[in-house]
């Protein structure tokens, strides 16, 4: 009975070709978009482990200077002598490489790059030149300083491990040490940290590493979208679903009239359902591999960009994100399917074959869907202005979305009645009881557009806002006419001297890494000029802050270091040992994660005599002739940029940074796409009963052909009427909530009539591209085909 059952419930499948490709293709999408943002964020996640594993950052607890800088060889050497287990390591950059000196012989097991029982491999870390081990890229950038090569595929991006007395000499840090590695097991009565160094504090180890930590908002993001694309493809799924168990009502009423048991019906069912869910999501999971090939060299220079932080470009095939890829089709399959087989295992053995008791079974619930809706809207609005966070700010979004895809289609209906009002001819008023009656068959692919569409306007409302306010922000910071680098602070005070006289003001760009009110921030020291008078704007100062500034009686901090410090106007914050100064300005810094206080730099560098000023903003009024001077000062050419060129190149980093989220969108406007034309093809034929008297009453099938590509462009265009205040209410909790959630600053919005238009127009191309094939066959309907409806009239 089983196989029998099996053999009649797969026939249907070849009875409705097209219903298998909607259901199969429609899941395989879905599940492609999914696990190909699982891939990149499981290769971005991989990186950073693999960074953790090999420098020991947040693996193990550290001993770290209590100021943020770097500590003397002396502290390392009186803590070992007191029996603390540590381990020193130096850390900088040499050519965009991350170059990490470790201590193999005192190094906790696994974190070096070779094992004490090496041998010789040991001998030449140690002796000689030494050895650099790192990636093939880490390793090329690294260039010709460096002494042995050796290829490490398991060290982090564009990092490289040596030997301390390697680093040492690469990064000019002779005699100090960036931080200690506290191994696990420490020996009984050894003394207290204060008592053997001053200076010095325990930094406890953490679960996830700073970076990890740092990008968790970046990746929620990508998430976000990844399951926004699949439950646009899950609508595609759930409207297949829908008609085929539709469709086989006939089929169920005499399967269970011959005597075979409801609960094996539906455990049949089941069963295909799930081959089928295997099937779609092992070619949506080889899909998401190629979409996430395409899209991780633009995600690492993201997060390099946005971050610092190196994720490898090559994309690897692990178990998390192709299972998980699995496991979602399989639960997509379920969830889009567990209504139909519930109206089957709930309906009388012949009511499942009346047509009204299943419009009866979906009217019921219709109220229920409405109510639901309405309470996820209001709970959106609630999150939005209650909660704080980014779960509450994705929590909102996810209520909004959800809460409108699901007021959709009683939305549709009211606009319908409104329009059928106006209608006093025959064909109107047909037209929109028809269009009212196929509502119900194209509500999931119409909630699917909504939510593609929202998305894009969202998401272009925020990118085009943030490109607008970082375009002006750089304006003000970028003030400079030419900015020029040089290798040492001894030639950097030489450019100075030579540089008097030849520019207007010679601006140094100095800065040291430390912590500011418990955050990591950058403290900058900044020369007395107009220049910072005439173009920075504050979002909050108190009068005239830069003459408090430069008088050494106050600090500005940007947005990011003020809303996860908490600070205010007048809160005062350490600048350095013993110094502390009051806020008096609060600027914003769009694009940075980092806390940035600046001071005056006659009380900067009283603080860090030891920081060097290497970079410089030069104001004059002939950029040209002092780009030769600094030519013939010995200044290569490449150490001079032009405020022009560096507004590109800071500009073409952060169109990067959407790259991402813009491909997202238009792949999810793509399935969106997909669904109606499925959705139109899939009711093509259930059609014909209804279609067949108006023709013998008199319209031709062109006419039926030009009104249902009508009816398709209606349908659209209503729903991006909807689309565009719902995409609005989406880019307003990004910009007010997730940006300030995720990256510390908010962004002002800007509309864009304009390009909500051309999305709308974009949206009715694509109806209408989607109603085409199917206007065309009916058009091309034979009128036997027409007629046999009437023969076969009951």
């Amino acid at each position: 009975m089983r196989r029998e059952g099996l053999r009649v419930l797969l026939s249907h499948w070849r009875r409705a070709p097209v219903q298998l490709v909607t259901l199969v293709l429609g899941l395989a999408l879905a599940t492609a978009l999914w696990s190909g943002v699982q891939a990149i964020n499981a290769e971005a996640r991989a990186s950073y482990d693999a960074a953790a594993a090999t420098l020991g950052e947040g693996t193990f607890a550290q001993v770290v200077a209590a100021d943020g800088g770097d500590m003397a060889l002396e502290d390392y050497v009186a803590l070992r002598r007191a029996g603390w287990l540590v381990s020193a390591v130096v850390e900088g950059r040499l050519n965009g490489v991350r170059i990490v000196g470790l201590d193999p012989l005192t190094a906790p097991g696994g974190l070096g790059p070779v094992e004490l029982d090496g041998g010789a491999e040991v001998g030449r870390f140690l002796g000689g030149e030494g050895q650099v081990f790192g990636t093939a890229e880490a390793l090329a950038a690294l260039g010709h300083v460096a002494p042995e090569k050796v290829l490490s595929p398991d060290v982090a991006p564009m990092t490289v491990i040596t030997d301390l007395s390697v680093a040492w000499p690469l990064l000019g840090m002779e005699g100090r040490v960036s931080r200690m590695i506290v191994a696990d097991v420490q020996p009984l009565g050894r003394p207290a940290l204060a008592e053997v160094a001053e200076g010095l504090s325990l930094r406890p180890a953490q679960a996830a590493g700073d970076v990890d930590r740092l990008t968790d908002s970046f990746h929620l993001n990508l998430t976000a979208f990844g399951a926004l694309s699949f439950a646009v493809g899950l609508f595609i799924v759930h409207g297949a679903v829908g008609l085929a168990f539709e469709q086989r009502r006939p089929l169920v009423r005499t399967l269970r009239a011959l005597g075979m048991p409801l609960r094996l019906i539906i455990g049949l069912m089941a069963a295909e359902l799930l081959a089928l869910a295997l099937l779609a999501g092992g070619i949506g999971v080889a899909l998401g591999y190629v979409i996430a090939a395409a899209l991780l060299p633009d995600v690492a220079a993201t997060l390099s960009g946005l971050y610092g932080a190196q994720v490898s470009g090559a994309l690897e095939l692990r178990p998390v994100w192709w299972l998980s890829g699995l496991g979602i089709a399989v639960l997509g399959t379920a969830a889009a399917s567990a209504g139909a087989l519930w109206q089957i295992a709930r309906m009388p053995v012949l009511a499942s074959a009346r047509p009204r008791a299943w419009a009866m079974a979906r009217g019921r619930g219709r109220m229920v869907i409405l109510l639901g809706a309405i309470g996820l809207l209001v709970l959106a609005g609630a999150l939005s202005a209650a909660g704080s966070g980014l779960v509450a700010a994705f929590g909102a979004l996810a209520a909004l979305l959800i809460g409108a895809a699901l007021a959709l289609p009683s939305v549709l209906d009211l606009a319908l009645r409104l329009g059928a009002r106006g209608a006093t001819r025959p064909v109107a008023e047909w037209f929109w009881a028809d269009t009212r009656q196929q509502l119900p068959g194209l509500s999931l692919a119409l909630m699917a557009l909504l939510l593609a569409m929202a998305a894009n306007v969202g998401v272009s409302t925020m990118v085009s806002s943030f490109r607008l306010t970082f375009t002006g922000f750089l304006d003000q910071r970028l003030a400079s006419e030419l900015y020029v680098s040089v290798d040492s602070g001894a030639e950097g005070s030489r450019l100075e001297a030579f540089l008097e006289g030849r520019a207007e003001a010679v601006l140094p760009i100095v800065w040291v890494d430390r912590s500011v009110a418990g955050i990591p921030a950058e403290i900058y020291g900044t020369r007395d000029h107009a220049t910072y008078r005439d173009n920075w704007r504050f979002l909050d100062a108190v009068e005239a802050p830069w003459d408090a500034v430069f008088s050494g009686e106050g600090a500005v901090v940007n947005e990011q270091l003020a809303r996860r410090a908490g600070l205010a106007l007048g809160d005062e914050i350490a600048v350095g040992p013993d110094a502390a100064l009051p806020v008096v300005g609060i600027v914003g810094d769009y694009g940075n994660p980092v806390g940035q206080v600046i001071v005056a730099l006659p009380l900067f560098e009283e603080l860090y005599p030891e920081a060097e000023a290497t970079s410089f903003g030069l104001r004059t009024d002939d950029p040209e002739a002092l780009s030769e001077a600094l030519r013939e000062f010995g200044v290569p050419e490449g150490d001079t940029i032009d405020q022009a060129a560096l507004k590109r190149f800071s500009l073409d980093i952060f169109e990067r940074t959407f790259t991402v989220t813009g491909a997202l969108n238009v792949l999810t406007l793509s399935v969106a796409a997909f669904a109606i034309l499925m959705s139109l093809l899939t009711l093509a034929a259930l059609r014909l009963p209804q279609l067949a008297p108006v023709w013998a009453l008199g319209l031709t099938r062109a006419e039926l052909g030009r009104l249902e590509l009508l009816r398709a462009v209606l349908l659209a265009a209503l729903t991006g009427l909807m689309a565009v205040p719902l995409g609005l209410a989406l880019a307003w909790v990004l910009l007010a909530q997730v940006n300030v959630a995720a990256f510390g600053w908010r962004l002002p919005m800007y509309l864009f009539p304009l390009d909500y238009g051309r999305l709308l127009v974009f949206a009715v191309a694509a109806g209408a591209l989607a109603a085409l094939w199917p206007a065309r066959r009916l058009a091309r309907t034979p009128p036997g085909v027409l007629l046999k409806v009437f023969s076969n009239e009951r």
